[in-house]
């Protein structure tokens, strides 16, 4: 077992910034070789910060570098699928934010070149690390509550990404449901069977030009016979709240909380809290997590607990809820076909 793990960090956007002084503070055996930024100066400014030994702006001097073993991948999801394959050619470690990709082929055509590699490719779903979560995994798959029957969640965003952002984002049940997605195939074992959506643009109106959605909901059901519904919205002015419900067969279980510090204050004005500002805020401990993680399976050639292949069906549920919504039907997931999505 090789004990440090040498990471470049391909992108140093906000993520990735905090993925880099995650790496450098919080993740004991990961050793930060190398950060790449095409924004000319930010890799040499973020390097410089760091201490971090090699900096450059080109992906590829990172891919085949001899010194790295893995890359973290925190670029634009445009580019995720054709730097996943060069990383699995160049036989190194992935570890990459979501979406995998945003086309379901190009998503199993990465798969085949991830199994081809022999490689760990871990994918940033990151609610599966968040010890709220973990905690109700672990209660759920002790029978604590029963049978799981009916999952509900929110995904509530303060407010819209820009335009430059929504216009290539795959659409908001791509982009944020897919979290929703994820955590409920993961909670309740068993995969999304057929999805149907709605929404509305109830803000934003520049959503329009990008036929996206700020407000939306999807029901699911599940191969067992369960049941959910999950809301997203990008008007959340109280803050950003992330929130799940489990209804089971001999009791429930509640995952997330608004509060940043469980602190109340009493005033004449009345009373108050903090409310989690952004999901890096909310997330916190998770981003640390999935990263402890990731160098955990490549030291120990253990399968991440989430991957390329959840990462392309998470997508499937995603694309075949876009297209539900388009269509005002129901979408059974495994006959969807993709090409019909416009989003």
């Amino acid at each position: 077992m090789k004990k440090r793990i040498n990471i470049a960090v391909l992108g140093l956007g906000r993520l990735g910034y905090s993925h880099t002084k995650n790496l450098l503070t919080e993740v004991h055996g990961a050793y930060l070789y190398m950060v790449v930024d095409p924004l000319p100066g930010r890799a040499k400014e973020v390097a410089g910060e760091f201490g971090i030994e090699f900096h450059s702006t080109n992906i590829e001097d990172a891919l085949t570098h001899p010194g790295v073993d893995a890359v973290v991948i925190v670029t634009p999801t445009s580019t995720h699928a054709e730097i996943i394959k060069k990383a699995a050619y160049y036989q190194k470690h992935i570890f990459v934010e979501k979406p995998l990709t945003l086309n379901l082929e190009e998503s199993e055509k990465v798969s085949v070149a991830v199994k081809k590699a022999g490689i760990i490719c871990q994918v940033g779903f990151m609610r599966r690390f968040d010890p709220g979560y973990v905690d109700a995994k672990r209660r759920i798959d002790n029978g604590e509550i029963g049978r799981p029957l009916y999952f509900k969640a929110f995904t509530r965003d303060p407010g819209s990404p820009p335009p430059e952002f929504i216009k290539s984002s795959g659409g908001i049940f791509v982009d944020c449901s897919i979290h929703d997605y994820d955590i409920a195939r993961y909670l309740f074992n068993t995969e999304i069977t057929s999805v149907a959506a709605h929404g509305n643009i109830l803000k934003y109106d520049f959503m329009k030009e990008f036929n996206d959605l700020d407000h939306g909901l999807t029901y699911v059901e599940f191969a067992n016979g369960a049941i959910g519904d999950m809301e997203v919205s990008r008007n959340s002015p109280y803050g950003y709240d992330i929130r799940a419900e489990v209804i089971g067969t001999e009791g429930a279980l509640f995952v997330g909380d608004l509060r940043e510090q469980q602190v109340t204050i009493l005033n004449q004005d009345g009373s108050n809290f903090k409310v989690f500002p952004d999901f890096q805020t909310r997330f916190r401990v998770a981003y640390i997590e999935e990263l402890k993680h990731f160098i955990h399976c490549i030291q120990t050639g253990e399968k991440p607990i989430v991957d390329d292949k959840d990462a392309t069906q998470d997508l499937r549920v995603a694309l075949a809820a876009t297209h539900a919504y388009q269509t005002g039907k129901k979408v059974i997931v495994e006959e969807f076909a993709p090409e019909k999505t416009h989003l």
